[in-house]
């Protein structure tokens, strides 16, 4: 699934992904939406969500250690969405964030800071 959609801006350049990635943020950001979106089949701005919380620091944390082994931007966030889609959901993540159990990690972020962020703004 590619996306021909705009890629929303970080609403949130001080820390998350883009505050993570620094001098890379600006190439590393439109990668890692589309290749986040095109995982986890979310939309865009769920995407963002989740790059613009804690879990998307995380999530740069991974992807800044690949280009530490010597990988590009783009290997280094498809290596981090391939990481991270691997993982399951466990019983503690489950019951702390409310996430289902057994569903893919980095969906299962991507959606919870979704609703965080609809809840935040109600």
């Amino acid at each position: 699934m590619t996306t021909t959609k705009k890629i929303p801006a970080t609403q949130n350049d001080a820390w998350g992904f883009w505050g993570t990635m620094n001098d890379d943020a600006k190439t590393a950001w439109p990668i890692a939406m589309t290749a986040i979106s095109d995982a986890t089949c979310q939309p865009l701005e769920s995407v963002r969500a989740f790059l613009d919380s804690r879990h998307g620091r995380h999530f740069a944390d991974d992807v800044l250690n690949e280009m530490l082994r010597g990988h590009a931007i783009k290997q280094a966030v498809d290596a981090a969405v391939t990481r991270w889609m691997g993982w399951t959901i466990g019983r503690q993540t489950s019951k702390e964030y409310g996430i289902p159990r057994g569903l893919t990690y980095l969906t299962g972020f991507v959606i919870h800071c979704e609703i965080v962020e609809e809840e935040l703004a109600a």
